[in-house]
């Protein structure tokens, strides 16, 4: 007899193929059966009305050093995913000695978009090495599955220390950086993830360790893998980082690669194209080269105490070094801000292009601006005869810097968007779950497809993105036993409304380490979600007595 039957639902296997109406039965924690007639069950749920698919397999999260004061990585299962890649772009929290916890934090501030504080207070350090990392994961139990990366800059930290964000490294550091490649890789790592983006700093600035690796060691490292003979490589790209020269990365390492982060831009429209274009003529050279796309417009919420969105822009790295007196100083000089417009005026690859008409105040903090809210900063700006830059910090250093802006950055090109999701090349990712809380929550990203691309634009069929979401992926990683409905397969489960799915609009929590806030989204339509067999979700979200049901994945087909 199965452990429980779902009966008379909208199967979508994950397959590609054509949905059917059928049942899928479950029993200790695996498909048991699927069909139209599978059997008697100790419990019976009636689906009717409803789709189930396997559950969402998000390749892009950074919910490293969260999970460990947050074993259910939440919202993530909320939103119909059963299983996470951590450790995207290096930053990892493991292998770390005790004396560098707080460089590593102080790394992470930014990229993570979280307080100091929070970090200190909420990461439970019980390891030191990749291994006792993977290890105290699972003594603790995690919510979803968990696979995780080796990370350059933690790598290049514990074996650098202090001198990581400063200089090459010599050639017995890039030996022992890629002993530890090759130790966590032993250990179950699904891969080696590094990034050369140059909008990654730490705190005051300071680049991320990996942005200071020349071309030698990231041969070296990624070619690791292939000693290891298993594994994926991913990289976050900067504007100058060719696609060539990662072609040459995972020929030397003979491993997929996956290279992130493919946004659109409407200032450098057809640049994104030309990644995809020069990915598929890898391929046909025998490269596995694949381009992480969005389904997600890119929407930061931000004040200029975390300029998140301008940090990329040569000319404000100095600010990035002042205290707060300073920082307000020299928002207000006329040079600075001369040199912000003319580095704008000129076209280029980057977060933001002085798009204003995408930049809304979303809270006044002061009730003489309120009629502020909810506009866009071209339109204040034309109201008051102003440059939209000069409105804008006017506007923020009136306000203590404590107005709230929300700025859509990039892919907000549906039709370019939408080619991007269906190009053959591309893997359906960057949900950045864990990170940038206080700028964005893109977790929802996989509801978002089904319910926006697929049901309202119908830029692809259901069935195609159940696929996208779920079979590519766990064929891309290895994930043999995931990614599909069929019998032998995990039971990740996701049961929704297809006339409803989606996700809700972004709410502010306070419920970080020390009360600090993060946004956060709620799923919509989401009937049920299933983790090895286990529900943890129903229709009002996490259950509250929801089980550690996830496994550290540690075995990855080659």
């Amino acid at each position: 007899m199965h452990d429980f039957v779902i009966q008379q639902a909208l199967l979508y296997d994950g397959s590609g193929r054509a949905a059917t109406r059928g049942a899928v039965a479950v029993g200790e924690g695996r498909i048991t059966a699927v069909g139209t007639d599978v059997g008697p069950a100790r419990e019976v749920i009636n689906a009717e009305g409803l789709a189930l698919m396997p559950g969402i397999i998000d390749t892009h999260t950074h919910y490293d050093a969260q999970i460990t004061w947050d074993p259910l990585a939440s919202p993530s299962p909320a939103l119909g995913v059963t299983t996470v890649i951590m450790g995207n772009c290096g930053f990892t929290i493991a292998p770390c000695r005790p004396g560098d916890r707080d460089l590593v934090m102080r790394n992470l501030t930014h990229v993570e978009g979280m307080s100091l504080e929070a970090l200190r207070s909420g990461i439970d350090w019980d390891f030191e090495s990749f291994p006792e990392y993977l290890d105290a994961l699972e003594r603790r139990g995690v919510g979803p599955n968990v696979a995780c990366y080796v990370g350059h800059s933690s790598i290049r930290t514990f074996v650098m220390r202090d001198d990581a964000t400063r200089r090459a490294a010599t050639a017995d550091e890039v030996s022992k950086m890629r002993g530890l490649v090759v130790q966590a890789m032993a250990a179950g790592a699904c891969g080696f993830s590094t990034t050369r983006n140059p909008q990654h700093n730490g705190e005051a600035g300071v680049p991320m360790p990996s942005r200071l690796a020349d071309e030698e060691e990231l041969l070296a490292l990624s070619g690791s893998l292939k000693q290891v003979g298993r594994g994926t490589l991913m990289m976050t790209k900067g504007e100058l980082t060719p696609i060539a020269f990662i072609e040459q990365l995972a020929s030397s390492a003979a491993r997929p690669y996956l290279v992130a982060a493919l946004l659109h831009s409407n200032l450098v429209p057809e640049a994104t194209f030309d990644d995809l274009a020069q990915i598929a003529q890898a391929r046909g050279r025998g490269n596995r080269l694949y381009g992480a796309v969005s389904a997600c417009p890119l929407t930061f919420e931000f004040t200029l105490h975390e300029p998140y969105v301008f940090e990329g822009l040569t000319s404000w790295q100095p600010l990035m070094q002042m205290d707060p007196a300073a920082t307000k100083r020299a928002l207000s000089e006329g040079a600075f801000r001369a040199a912000v417009k003319d580095e704008l005026s000129r076209r280029s690859r980057r977060l933001f292009n002085g798009e204003w008409d995408k930049v809304f105040v979303a809270q006044a903090a002061r009730a003489e601006n309120a009629a502020c809210d909810g506009n866009s900063i071209a339109t204040l700006a034309r109201e008051r005869h102003q440059h939209p830059l000069d409105m804008l910090l006017d506007l923020s250093l009136a306000e203590g810097l404590d107005t709230r802006f929300s700025a859509t950055l990039l892919n907000s090109d549906e039709a370019a968007v939408g080619r991007m999701l269906c190009d053959p090349d591309s893997i359906i990712s960057l949900s950045d779950a864990g990170a940038h809380l206080t700028f964005l929550c893109d977790a929802g990203f996989g509801l978002h497809l089904m319910g926006h691309w697929v049901r309202e634009r119908q830029v692809m069929t259901p069935e195609q993105a159940v696929h996208k979401l779920c079979g590519q992926p766990a064929a891309l990683f290895g994930i043999s036993d995931r990614g599909r409905l069929a019998p032998g397969q995990w039971a990740d489960l996701l049961l929704f409304d297809p006339a409803t799915v989606g996700r809700g609009k972004p709410e502010r929590s306070f419920d970080l380490p020390g009360g600090a806030s993060r946004l956060t989204t709620p799923g919509v339509g989401v009937h049920g979600v299933w983790i090895n067999g286990e529900r943890v979700v129903n229709r009002s979200g996490i259950m509250p007595d929801a089980p550690r049901a996830g496994r550290v994945l540690r075995q990855f087909a080659s």
